[in-house]
């Protein structure tokens, strides 16, 4: 039982898509798991029983990534060479650069005993979870764009850029976020 392909959407017979029904894709993920479980194989080929392995760690990688949206945009997107990379500061979405320089301002002070920018921290933090959940529609938008596009066709190539862009602001407001969390969980001094 040769493994045909370390590609997840292949291995899962899936066509790469961006919106995916998670229901018919965990019934998929059990059958696979049926089917290459490893006990299957005790009594096969050396070959065969490191073939059920990898074959499980394929089935088990690619359904972690693609039942979570994020990570399959980011995957797809690597699969398209369109790799999202790490978030560096000087990678700061232009529309956010005041909000970010005004945050860690707050972020700076509270580390510097002023208790009083608490509030104002939750306050970012929350304007920040609003921008997030408008990033995230924006990528179901977006998935759907290209869902309908022609694969490889330029309007598929240009809903990928956008969708790195749009990712790309996501991950970082989720960073600005884990900072202020961090800061505000710090005990009062």
């Amino acid at each position: 039982m040769p493994i045909h392909s370390k590609n997840f959407f292949a291995f899962f017979g899936l066509e790469p898509k961006l919106r995916l029904d998670l229901e018919s894709l965990q019934k998929r993920f059990y059958e696979l798991s049926r089917n290459w479980h490893p006990d299957r194989f005790t009594r096969k080929s050396a070959q065969e029983q490191a073939e059920a392995l990898e074959a499980t760690a394929i089935l088990n990688d690619g359904y972690r990534t693609l039942r979570d949206p994020v990570k399959r945009a980011e995957y797809l997107l690597a699969q398209e060479g369109f790799p999202i990379g790490e978030q560096r500061s000087k990678d700061v979405p232009p529309e956010l650069l005041e909000e970010v320089f005004g945050l860690n301002m707050m972020l700076e002070e509270l580390k510097n005993g002023d208790e009083a920018v608490r509030v104002e921290l939750q306050a970012a933090k929350g304007h920040f979870t609003n921008l997030k959940q408008t990033a995230d529609e924006e990528l179901e938008r977006l998935f759907a764009k290209y869902d309908v596009a022609e694969a490889r066709s330029e309007t598929a190539k240009q809903a990928l850029q956008e969708i790195r862009g749009v990712l790309n602001r996501r991950r970082y407001m989720e960073n600005l976020m884990r900072d202020v969390d961090r800061a505000l969980d710090t005990p009062k001094t």
